[in-house]
C-alpha cells in the first residue's frame, strides 16, 4: 500500500493538514451475450422481465452453469491489469435479502477470486503519474432493479439485470485526491474498453463505483472509512470524494468520530447521506456455493488469452512516444480512447507517407476534438477523414497555407464540403498563402507609408510590431506568410 503522504494533495482543515485516502470497488458489467450462470440475454433496454430465465428468477431446483465467455473476459482483464491470474478459484454465496435478489443470496467470490494483485499506472496531470494497486478482481452476479417511480403506491422489480456477470475490481487505498480518483477510473475504463471486456457505459449502469473514503493526519494510521455506493459518473466520483472528505474532517475537528457506514451521494445537493451501517464479511454469512465446483483452468488457457490481447494503452503510449516523438501527456491523451488512437495513426500514415506526427497530434487533440465534442461524438466519427487531416497538415508543412487559413479550411470541410479534398478546395477558393516576397513587400511598404507615426513608435517599442503584422494580414486577406511578413517588417523598420 502507498503509505507516503503526497504533500501537494493535503487538505487544509481548521486544526491542520489532512490526507484523503480513497479505495475503489469498481463494478464492471462483463461484455457477454448471456448471463453469468444462465443463457438469458444481457441486451440493454428490453421490456421489464423479458430476459429472465428460471435460474435468474431462482425457481426451486434450478442450477447455475458457469458462462465460459465471462471467465475468459475476467482473465483477459486480469492480464490487462498486470495481475496474478489464479488458476483455481471458488464461488461463494453472499447472503442478504433484497427485493430484487430473488435467491436471497448473491453468487460471488470471497476467499479465492479469479484474479489477484495487479496495478494500474495513471497519468493524473501532464507532469504527475501514480501507480494504483489492484487488490483483486472477482466475478459475481448482478441483482435486479427496483423501480419506485412507476406507481404512487407500489414498487416494481425488473429482473433483466438479475444474474448479469459483473467483475468487481477492488483497488488498494492508494488514491489521495478527487483528481486521482477521476483519473484512475478513466484509465481503468480505457483498459476495459481496449480489451473489450466491458463497454464502460456509465449511463447504462455498466460501470459503477463504490468509493471508500477516509481521512487521517499525514503519516498516521488509516482512519475509519465510509463507502459511497453506486456512483455512476466520473465527475460525480470526484465530487463525492471531496464532499465526503470535508464532512469527515469537520466531524473529527469538532470532537466527533466517524461511524463506518454505507452512504449515498446526492449530486443535486452536493452531499452524502447515510444509507446503512457498514456490514462486515461475517454479516453476509459467506459459504462455498454447493452447486458450483471450483473453477479451474491450466496455464495454456491463460497464455492463449494473453496472445489474443490487443496492444493496451500503456504499450501503445510507449510506442507513440518512441515512433512519433510525442510527449508523454500528448501520447496519453491520444491512447485514452482506442478509436482516437487508431484514427491518429491513420492520419499520420495516410497514403503511405508519414507526415509530421506532432502537427497531426495537435490537430486531432485540438480542433478536431473540439468539433467532435460539439457533436457529442468521438474524433473518429466527427465527419473529418484521416485523408482530409493529412491533406491539411501537408499543406501547412509545404507553406501553401498558414495555421489561420487551415482553421478556415477545416470550417469549410465540416460545413460545406464534407467529402472535399483540402488541396482542391484551397485551389478552387484561392486560399493559397501569399509567399511571393514582392507582393508581401508591396503591402508592407504601403502600411508603413500610411502610418509614419506608428512606424516611429515601433522602432522605439518593438512590441508594436504585432500591430503592423495584423494590418498586413488584413490587407492580404489573411493569406500572407506570417514569418515572411515578420522578417520583412523588422528589416524595413530597422528593428
Amino acid at each position: 500500500m502507498n503509505t507516503h503522504a503526497r504533500p501537494s494533495k493535503l487538505v487544509k482543515g481548521a486544526t491542520g493538514d489532512w490526507e484523503i485516502v480513497v479505495g475503489m470497488e469498481i463494478h464492471a458489467q462483463v461484455a457477454s451475450r448471456s448471463k453469468l450462470f444462465s443463457g438469458a440475454s444481457t441486451e440493454f433496454g428490453a421490456e421489464p422481465n423479458s430476459h429472465v430465465s428460471l435460474v435468474d428468477a431462482a425457481m426451486p431446483g434450478m442450477l447455475p452453469v458457469i458462462n465460459a465467455e465471462c471467465v475468459k473476459q475476467a482473465v483477459r482483464t486480469g492480464l490487462g491489469l498486470k495481475a496474478k491470474i489464479n488458476n483455481r478459484s471458488t464461488f461463494d454465496r453472499k447472503n442478504y435479502f433484497y427485493p430484487d435478489l430473488p435467491q436471497g443470496y448473491q453468487i460471488s467470490q470471497f476467499k479465492s477470486p479469479i484474479v489477484g494483485e495487479g496495478e494500474v499506472v495513471v497519468d493524473v496531470t501532464p507532469t504527475e503519474q501514480i501507480t494504483v494497486g489492484v487488490e483483486r478482481l472477482h466475478l459475481e452476479q448482478d441483482a435486479g432493479k427496483s423501480l419506485h417511480d412507476q406507481s404512487p403506491t407500489d414498487s416494481f422489480v425488473d429482473l433483466n439485470r438479475s444474474g448479469v456477470a459483473l467483475m468487481e475490481i477492488v483497488s488498494k487505498p492508494d488514491i489521495r485526491s478527487a483528481e486521482e480518483a477521476r483519473a484512475y477510473v478513466t484509465k481503468l475504463r480505457s483498459i476495459l474498453r481496449y480489451i473489450g471486456s466491458c463497454d464502460g457505459d456509465m449511463e447504462k449502469g455498466n460501470l459503477r463505483a463504490d468509493v471508500n473514503v477516509s481521512v487521517r493526519r499525514p503519516g498516521a494510521e488509516l482512519g475509519t472509512r465510509c463507502e459511497i455506493k453506486n456512483v455512476n459518473s466520473i465527475r460525480f466520483i470526484g465530487q463525492a470524494v471531496d464532499v465526503e472528505a470535508r464532512r469527515q474532517i469537520a466531524i473529527i475537528e469538532d470532537g466527533g468520530k466517524i461511524d463506518q457506514e454505507t452512504r449515498l451521494f446526492d449530486p443535486a445537493r452536493g452531499e452524502t447521506r447515510a444509507m446503512r451501517s457498514k456490514e462486515e464479511a461475517h454479516d453476509y454469512r459467506y459459504f462455498p456455493d454447493p452447486d458450483l465446483l471450483p473453477l479451474e483452468f491450466d496455464q495454456a488457457f491463460v497464455d492463449n488469452l494473453a496472445a489474443g490481447l490487443p496492444e493496451l494503452p500503456d504499450a501503445k503510449k510507449a510506442r507513440f512516444m518512441a515512433d512519433y516523438g510525442l510527449a508523454s501527456y500528448d501520447a496519453g491523451v491520444l491512447v485514452g480512447d482506442r478509436e482516437t488512437a487508431d484514427f491518429y495513426e491513420a492520419c499520420v500514415k495516410h497514403g503511405g507517407a508519414k507526415r509530421d506526427p506532432k502537427a497531426v497530434a495537435n490537430w486531432v487533440t485540438g480542433d478536431i476534438s473540439a468539433h467532435a465534442n460539439s457533436l457529442g461524438v468521438g474524433v473518429a466519427r466527427a465527419g473529418v477523414s484521416p485523408a482530409q487531416i493529412a491533406g491539411i497538415v501537408d499543406l501547412i508543412g509545404e507553406g501553401a497555407i498558414s495555421g489561420k487559413i487551415a482553421k478556415d479550411l477545416l470550417a469549410i470541410i465540416v460545413s460545406d464540403e464534407k467529402d472535399g479534398d483540402p488541396r482542391a478546395i484551397v485551389e478552387a477558393r484561392g486560399m493559397k498563402q501569399v509567399t511571393d516576397a514582392g507582393a508581401i513587400e508591396a503591402a508592407v511598404d504601403a502600411i508603413i507609408a500610411a502610418n509614419p507615426d506608428k512606424a516611429e513608435q515601433a522602432r522605439a517599442k518593438p512590441t508594436m510590431l504585432g500591430w503592423f503584422v495584423g494590418q498586413v494580414m488584413k490587407q492580404t486577406g489573411g493569406k500572407a506568410n506570417p514569418p515572411v511578413v515578420n522578417e520583412m517588417l523588422k528589416s524595413k523598420l530597422g528593428i
